[in-house]
């Protein structure tokens, strides 16, 4: 340092100085200080990946772990393309970060993924796996051995282990009938992945490649897997059912308490959980734990005189097993619907209090029930209220599709009947627009079709619901007038179609205007085919509902006058206009569009063109601003016609007067008659008058039967013209 010195001030041309010499050693040493301490504190550099190659690519590599001898041959290929390539070496065996060696021991710690994966590891340490590896199971899983080492691949790619279709083979690497997990514990379940690939969800997968199905991880889940016993666990009864409907959303429609958990808390072990039902890995058998037969119940239920009192009123409690045996129920065990059963009692059904819950089964449709007027009405006691059995029977109920039951299509209104039916109670209660709706019914185009024994012809439950009955004014009643096209499509698909597409159901309603609905046309209990006599009449007042002006002013023309005389076929409104597939005149589809009225006329006058097809049907004279060559052409035949007839009427009633003042005159003349001195002539002969009595017959033929036109709408006019 000192020669660094004076070498510096030797170029400069001066002589060193001692003091400079000595400060300037004290700074160099303190330099070199500074400059060994930054060297030992800073990290030496890291092991790069390519150095780790440069060894771990050899495919004869091997190492020891504890006395067995394994590859230590990694694929670099493989690793470039796993969920890790863009992590270094040392990231992950971190006993080797900072070494600079080229060769490092073998028995290196093991990897720790909890360093990125702290929540997946610590479910792996609390789970079912994790403990067995916690107590030295040598056969627990760790992470190596479900997701691989250097090859890891994300479980969205179809070749990683852990992919959806390959999740029963790895479970099944121990847990399949015969692998040593299933030889060494005790595991209650046998033949696991057999039955799991027989199961509704393994066809699912393997037969139809079904990724959304099913599979080991869906259920027991990927890292937290925890015995039945568990309350923690996904499978355990209390939690089973939110683990099923995590796929199976709807299921609480069909099992709604059971998912809800309602009756589990009112009274636990009634219900039974998913897994009760549907056997675990093998998800078809349904079967139920053994509890009170069938047999011992019908001990006392199969004597016909059995009875109990009930509310002061003698109650059978016969069972006809035969046709208990041949009903819906025949496989469903007395104690599934008598709940309160105790088998521990020597008379088991001493401890039945509440009628049976059909929820129990049949969530859905009692829960629309209970929405139902039947429904409100049973909830509020209400005597003349139906419950299930009224309709469906006790223990003899069959299904819609059997010819005797009462809900099959044809017994249908028969079953409704029995209260709505004039004189019944719900025909007193409710105020109809038809005092007979049954009958009405009957005499309808549905009715009759029934009768006649077409079984898909609508009936009481088609439109009104099986269970979820409601008043039309309840905007989720299937009868309601937002709904019912919808319920009328049931069935008639094509013509909802057409009336969706209308003027009669635009896509922005307005909120303060009605439009119309089926039942505005064709009523609702007494549809008439549209080919029956009145039908094309009725249909003109239906539209005059809405359309006031329109069909005052069609009244006005030709066709409207005729068919307020009864006749049936001449042009009504929708013969022009269409039936459901009424459109704007200006929508190129309509049938009065420019394009298509000329055709539309044409169905009843042949020959017609554009000039006759541009006749304005609702054109009125009555409109002086919008049709003002009408109004006054009206107005000035009108007084043509008073002026001519008023003329011929004073003309004759002034000769009625000159008769009366100069009757002596006539009654002279009439004497002279009598006298056969004096002759007379003839002013016309027997053909002139024959003649004029024609032409006044004819005249006042034509003047009645044009009378009857000009006032069509009165009854007078109507009756002659019959």
């Amino acid at each position: 340092m000192e020669k660094v010195a004076q070498l510096a001030l030797r170029s400069r041309g001066r002589s060193p100085d001692p003091r400079v010499l000595r400060r300037n050693r004290g700074h160099a040493w303190l330099f070199v200080a500074a400059a060994a301490f930054w060297l030992a504190a800073a990290p030496a550099p890291a092991q790069d990946n390519e150095g780790c190659f440069r060894c771990h690519d050899d495919t004869d590599l091997t190492a020891f772990h504890g006395d067995d001898e394994v590859s230590a041959y990694v694929d670099e290929a493989a690793y470039a393309a796993s969920v890790h390539a863009g992590m270094a070496c040392v990231d992950c065996h971190e006993d080797l970060a900072g070494s600079k060696r080229r060769r490092h021991a073998e028995d290196l710690e093991p990897v720790d993924c909890s360093g990125c994966h702290r929540r997946q590891a610590r479910q792996h340490t609390a789970s079912l796996h994790g403990v067995a590896a916690k107590n030295g199971d040598p056969m627990a899983p760790n992470c190596a051995d479900c997701h691989g080492t250097h090859e890891m691949l994300s479980a969205s790619d179809p070749d990683a282990p852990t992919a959806v279709m390959n999740v029963p083979l790895l479970c099944g690497e121990c847990h399949r009938e015969g692998a040593p997990v299933s030889r060494t514990h005790e595991i209650s379940q046998d033949n696991i992945v057999e039955n799991y690939s027989m199961s509704i969800h393994g066809e699912g997968l393997f037969q139809q490649g079904l990724t959304v199905t099913a599979v080991c991880t869906s259920c027991h889940t990927s890292h937290d897997i925890l015995p039945h016993t568990n309350a923690r666990s996904t499978i355990h009864p209390d939690n089973v059912a939110t683990m099923c409907s995590s796929c199976h959303g709807q299921i609480e429609r069909v099992h709604r308490k059971v998912i809800e958990g309602d009756l589990w808390e009112e009274d636990p072990g009634k219900i039974p959980a998913c897994v009760d039902c549907h056997a675990p890995h093998k998800i078809r058998a349904v079967f139920y734990p053994d509890g009170l037969a069938d047999k011992d119940c019908l001990t006392c239920h199969s004597q016909a005189d059995l009875t109990m009192t009930r509310d002061g009123e003698t109650v059978s409690l016969y069972v006809d097993e035969q046709t208990y045996e041949s009903s819906m129920h025949a496989d469903t065990a007395c104690a599934q619907c008598h709940t309160d059963v105790t088998v521990a009692k020597e008379r088991a059904c001493e401890t039945v209090q509440s009628p049976v819950d059909c929820s129990i089964c049949h969530a859905e449709q009692v829960t629309e029930f209970q929405g139902s007027a039947h429904g409100i009405l049973h909830a509020e006691d209400d005597p003349d209220a139906p419950d299930c059995q009224d309709c469906h029977a006790k223990h003899a109920t069959l299904g819609s599709e059997f010819p005797i039951s009462p809900t099959y299509p044809r017994n249908v209104p028969l079953l409704c009947g029995e209260c709505h039916r004039v004189g019944e109670q719900a025909a007193t209660r409710i105020h109809a627009k038809v005092d007979d709706i049954v009958g009405s019914y009957e005499d309808s185009v549905h009715g009759r079709a029934l009768e006649a024994g077409l079984i898909v012809s609508a009936t009481c439950a088609d439109c009104h619901g099986a269970h979820s009955e409601r008043p039309p004014q309840d905007p989720e009643s299937p009868v309601s007038p937002q709904i019912i096209a919808g319920t009328c499509g049931t069935c008639h698909h094509g013509i909802e179609e057409t009336f969706r597409a209308s003027v009669h159901s635009p896509d922005d309603p307005d909120p303060d205007k009605e439009y119309p609905t089926c039942e505005d046309c064709h009523a609702s209990h007494t549809i008439l085919r549209t080919e029956q006599v009145g039908f094309r009449t009725l249909m003109m007042e239906q539209c005059g509902r809405c359309h006031e002006d329109e069909t005052e002013t069609f009244f006005d023309t030709f066709h409207g006058k005729v068919s307020r005389l009864g006749a049936e076929g001449v042009a009504k409104c929708y013969d022009c206009h269409g039936t459901h597939d009424i459109l704007s005149p200006t929508d190129p589809s309509s049938r009065l569009s420019r394009d298509n009225v000329v055709e539309t006329c044409g169905q009843c006058h042949d020959g017609s063109h554009r000039r006759f097809a541009g006749y304005l049907t609702h054109a009125t004279h009555h409109d002086r601003e919008g049709y003002p060559w009408l109004f006054w052409s009206f107005w000035g035949m009108t007084a043509l016609l008073v002026g001519t007839l008023s003329f011929a009427l004073l003309h004759t009633l002034a000769w009625v007067v000159r008769l009366l003042l100069n009757r002596e005159e006539w009654k002279a003349h009439k004497a002279m008659a009598r006298n056969k001195d004096q002759k007379f002539y003839r002013r016309f002969s027997r053909y002139q008058r024959t003649m004029h009595i024609v032409m006044m017959l004819s005249f006042f033929t034509l003047a009645l039967t044009g009378m009857a036109l000009k006032f069509s709408y009165m009854p007078w006019a109507q009756i002659t013209s019959r």
